[in-house]
């Protein structure tokens, strides 16, 4: 069988003692996960949820987040994890678009729980073991699943347009897991360090579940804090991680970090934006023995279409690397054509780890692909050698007076100075020009700058019309989970 059940009782079978997850100082085995995983999906089988059914999480990290997609796949039925940080009529409009049978949430979320669904509360107990709803319920076997079975829905985070659901299949799952276990080295040693919230592809699947394929561990913290990531690649010795810009960023400013022995870590994979070279040059200069991983993935691929090469990472500094075995990359134009090397456009995806389409939504599917080559909405350019570098979301070219300005290449530029933390540059609409570029920044502490100290700067390194036309000071900007900027965010302020 391919359930996600299966990979956890066979390791159960093999290392019954074998830690799978790791949770505010406790230790749950495979054994004992497996029979979680077994009681909730008797659980909800009970509740009338079966083979293809949606099944909906509120839930911020924590084992019962696991025990509950586990056993979800277990019975056959279809998980959905939502963003915990959206709206209750956010999270009403997923529920209801998707025909979620049932939605659980966590007790500190339940104000945000909405929907046609019925809705299932989690206490903290409950949360640290999902089979304390369950106890009188009676295991159940696995539902046998096939490749082209949809094991997952995942809502896009709606950076450029209203969320939409990822049909992601066991297919998917797998290929994309033995991509990682390539590049990555994943195996039964493997140590991760889950920080990032887990309904999102970068905590959950990059590599996430992959490593308890592979038989490791999963070290899950219920929120982010840089300290206690630090004291937790000490003390379990973790070796692996996935992190958002903005924990790396956290981490790499924490004011104790040098109590900590880090001399674990091996890997961490970024992404989510490229990755400013001053930022990889410091994770490596306090993580002495890891790897800083820059990466390019997204939702509808599973995460990890490209990781940078051990070896690669000066000589490549500003690309996301080249892609695993079973991914294919170009370059294609507004028409489909592909381009030549160095030629910038829209990068294109090909391979089994792609979703199949969008949720009920023929329409939006068929605009997403070129054939069977699966449209990102990104741009960037490969080189010779096959490494891919970004340039934009096609929705962050600014069009001023008829020229196309690159937001990311303004960016870059604001970030040499040093009084800046994070900077966006965003398009808003001008009566003369169609759209000024505007720039909105948060300063390193104590810091200051205005307006004709960042244009005379910007000035010295781009074309004129490149400039920022107007500096705005944030304490932070908007981000979603994987750590984009949500530029959409700040265009809809700023148009107001």
């Amino acid at each position: 069988m391919i359930n996600l059940s299966s990979f956890i009782g066979f390791h159960a079978s093999q290392s019954p003692a074998r830690c799978a997850l790791k949770y505010q100082g406790a230790e749950i085995s495979y054994a004992a996960f497996n029979r979680r995983i077994a009681v909730v999906g008797g659980w909800l089988a009970a509740r009338g949820i079966g083979p293809n059914d949606v099944v909906a999480v509120l839930l911020k990290n924590s084992p019962a987040f696991l025990d509950i997609a586990f056993a979800t796949s277990h019975i056959g039925a279809i998980f959905l994890p939502i963003n915990f940080r959206l709206s209750a009529d956010e999270v009403a409009y997923i529920v209801a678009d998707s025909g979620a049978r049932i939605l659980i949430a966590d007790q500190e979320l339940a104000a945000t729980a909405a929907g046609p669904a019925p809705i299932i509360i989690l206490d903290e107990a409950a949360q640290a073991d999902a089979s304390r709803l369950a106890s009188d319920a009676t295991p159940v076997p696995a539902h046998p699943r096939q490749p082209s079975d949809l094991l997952r829905l995942m809502y896009t985070s709606g950076t450029t347009d209203r969320p939409k659901g990822v049909m992601l299949t066991y297919e998917n799952f797998y290929w994309k897991s033995s991509d990682h276990v390539m590049s990555l080295g994943l195996n039964r040693d493997t140590r991760l360090l889950t920080v990032g919230p887990l309904y999102h592809v970068g905590a959950l699947d990059l590599p996430g579940i992959a490593v308890l394929w592979q038989g490791g561990m999963m070290s899950i913290h219920r929120n982010f804090n840089a300290e206690d990531a630090l004291a937790a690649i000490e003390s379990e010795r973790l070796d692996a991680a996935w992190l958002a810009p903005v924990m790396t960023t956290s981490m790499l400013a924490c004011p104790n970090r040098d109590r900590y022995d880090v001399s674990s870590l091996r890997w961490a994979i970024g992404g989510g934006e490229k990755t400013p070279e001053a930022r990889i040059r410091a994770f490596s200069q306090y993580f002495k023995n890891a790897r800083y991983i820059d990466a390019y993935g997204l939702t509808e691929t599973c995460g990890g279409d490209t990781f940078m090469e051990a070896g690669s990472e000066i000589a490549k500094i500003g690309s996301t690397g080249r892609a695993v075995a079973h991914v294919e990359i170009e370059i294609r134009d507004d028409a489909g054509r592909s381009l030549a090397a160095g030629e910038h456009g829209e990068i294109c995806l090909r391979g089994p780890k792609i979703t199949k389409g969008y949720w009920k939504d023929p329409q939006k599917t068929a605009a997403a692909f070129f054939g069977d080559w699966f449209r990102t909405g990104d741009v960037g350019y490969l080189d010779a050698d096959g490494f891919l570098y970004l340039t934009d979301r096609k929705k962050d070219i600014i069009i001023s007076g008829g020229e196309n300005i690159a937001s990311s290449e303004v960016e870059r530029v604001i970030y040499e100075l040093p009084e800046v933390r994070e900077a966006a540059v965003i398009g808003v609409p001008d009566e003369r020009w169609g759209e000024r570029p505007v720039a909105v920044v948060a300063l390193a502490a104590g810091a200051t700058l205005d307006l004709p100290t960042l244009t005379d700067h910007c000035r010295s390194r781009l074309a004129s019309f490149k400039v920022p036309k107007q500096l705005i000071i944030r304490d932070c900007l908007p981000r979603n989970p994987s750590g984009k900027v949500l530029k959409r965010v700040l265009r809809t302020e700023l148009e107001v």
